[in-house]
């Protein structure tokens, strides 16, 4: 998470988004960082206006603009499963090697997940307990372009994104049956994702 104070924005850094890449580059013009542990790192929306927001925005007197990136929810799962399958895992109550795409996406849409398939839900991080949008801009990860310029006309800077904590290479594909079980179990990804313009 990275806050820029007198541009008055806060970056969420939402897993899988590109957020490493964001943080490298935007880090030299950041006002304050939280990169560790990974659980305030990757503080969701919620936790930041319940836990942050009032130091942040001395309670209320400075409000700040909560900007994140979302991933279409399949290409999220993708990156997710690839990133696990990665060879230091080997092993591992979290790795996913060896396994087909379609098991992994089962085992997250489980109630009961199991340790590999616990890497969360970005309707989740970005929504509040009503399913409201509690992010003021949310960009999409595949026109990175549109962050960046908003970003750059923001903080009066040239940014130029390394590639960084990238998912290894593989198979992704689901099944027809799995995909349709995703959109379905799955509706609020997919809902939040349809709403943000193309």
């Amino acid at each position: 998470m990275l806050v820029f104070w007198k541009q008055k924005i806060v970056l969420l850094a939402v897993p899988k988004t590109g957020t490493t890449a964001l943080e490298q580059a935007l880090l030299p013009h950041a006002s304050a960082a939280i990169l560790d542990p990974p659980g305030q790192k990757h503080v969701s929306a919620t936790g930041y206006r319940n836990r942050l927001s009032k130091f942040f925005e001395q309670r209320g007197k400075r409000p700040m603009e909560l900007v994140a990136v979302m991933r279409d929810p399949v290409d999220w799962l993708g990156s997710w499963y690839r990133y696990r399958s990665r060879p230091q895992l080997d092993g591992k109550a979290n790795s996913t090697r060896g396994m087909s795409f379609d098991t992994f996406v089962d085992a997250w849409l489980s109630a009961d997940q199991p340790g590999f398939a616990q890497v969360g839900s970005q309707a989740n991080f970005l929504c509040d307990d009503a399913g409201r949008v509690a992010v003021d801009r949310l960009f999409r990860h595949d026109r990175m372009g549109e962050l960046v310029a908003f970003l750059e006309n923001r903080l009066d800077a040239a940014l130029e994104l390394p590639r960084s904590n990238v998912s290894p290479p593989g198979p992704t594909d689901l099944s027809d049956e799995m995909r349709g079980r995703l959109h379905r179990e799955a509706e609020a990804e997919f809902t939040l994702w349809e709403s943000l313009p193309e």
